[in-house]
């Protein structure tokens, strides 16, 4: 079976290093084709076959060439959109089938390390480490995107505080969300300069609003594109509305953290408890492998193990849950 295993991963290797390489070799043949067809110095030959003229198309998307397989397994369960969404909105301009494949390359690469590291009676434990290592992309972007919209949510309010005191002097509405991404920092001034170059393009400012609403996955967002629409639709005054909405929502973060000071013991005691168990089965692991391996390679110890782990990981969302409170 191991040896199974390891036949296919360097099938998948070898295969994916060829294809990168005859992808590359076709994409820059093909860029070198379309620049000497737009500057006029490619010769014309053509073949008659049955009266007709072969064509060739100028443009082309080269989508499919960066990770075809990865795209079209994407696109086979309608993940691709979603995955394209989160990489934009963690602030990160990589392709979703490459991201796979860096995915599957980790994953790979982490039964590799396990199955040489471990003795062979754990072995099988190179299959959950491999789990772990091709998860890692996606925790890191995932991380990456809470993080983000943190940062954005924290400077928000005084976004809006800035949009209302320019509208106040005169501005208009989209000559203030111009004005943002030259006052206040990254990733907020990226959005608002995207939706501003949306909208000065031709896009309506109510489809780029529930785009740039879309890009940022934020109740404050949701309450400042509704207040703006809104406003749109049957007048008022949009500069006193975003004050009392920048007050709200710093509000809303004193709030926030008072609760978060409250169930820090909770959440502290949810991750002692939790690593408890590990630590005594490493612990195990050193002092008494014998006892151990019971768990790996007998039957009744496998099933054992799965439902200790199920519950244990079910016990810590249970925990979690109860400490995480909305605001």
């Amino acid at each position: 079976m191991e040896l199974y295993i390891g036949i296919a991963v360097v099938v998948w290797i070898l295969t994916m290093a060829a294809w990168y390489v005859l992808a590359g070799a076709f994409r820059s043949a093909d860029v070198d084709k379309m620049k000497n067809r737009l500057l006029g110095t490619t010769t014309k030959t053509s073949k008659k076959k049955e009266g007709s003229t072969q064509e060739t198309a100028l443009f082309s998307s080269d989508e499919p060439s960066k990770g075809k397989i990865a795209l079209q397994l994407l696109q086979k369960y309608k993940l691709k959109e979603r995955l394209s969404t989160l990489l934009e909105q963690a602030g990160l301009k990589w392709n979703p089938g490459r991201f796979v494949h860096g995915c599957m390359a980790c994953f790979i690469g982490g039964y590799i390390v396990a199955y040489l590291v471990l003795p062979s009676s754990f072995r099988p434990v190179a299959l959950l480490i491999a789990v772990g290592a091709g998860l890692t992309p996606i925790s890191y972007v995932v991380r990456l995107r809470a993080q983000r919209l943190k940062k954005f949510e924290a400077i928000f309010p005084d976004a809006l505080e800035f949009i209302s005191r320019s509208m106040r002097a005169g501005h208009a509405f989209s000559v203030s969300l111009e004005m943002i991404h030259r006052e206040f920092s990254e990733p907020l001034a990226s959005e608002f300069r995207r939706t501003f170059e949306e909208h000065n393009l031709g896009l309506p400012l109510d489809v780029a609003l529930q785009s740039f609403q879309k890009r940022v996955p934020s109740l404050d967002v949701h309450f400042f594109v509704s207040a703006v629409l809104l406003q749109k639709r049957t007048g008022g005054n949009l500069a006193e509305i975003l004050d009392k909405l920048a007050y709200i929502i710093r509000e809303r973060f004193k709030l926030r953290g008072r609760i978060r000071a409250v169930s820090a013991h909770g959440r502290m005691t949810a991750i002692a408890l939790s690593c408890i168990p590990l630590g005594v089965a490493v612990l195990m692991f050193y002092t008494n492998p014998d006892y151990v391996k019971f768990f790996f390679l007998d039957d009744t110890g496998n099933i054992m193990l799965g439902v200790a782990v199920f519950l244990q990981v079910s016990g810590y969302l249970i925990m979690k849950k109860i400490v995480s409170i909305e605001v």
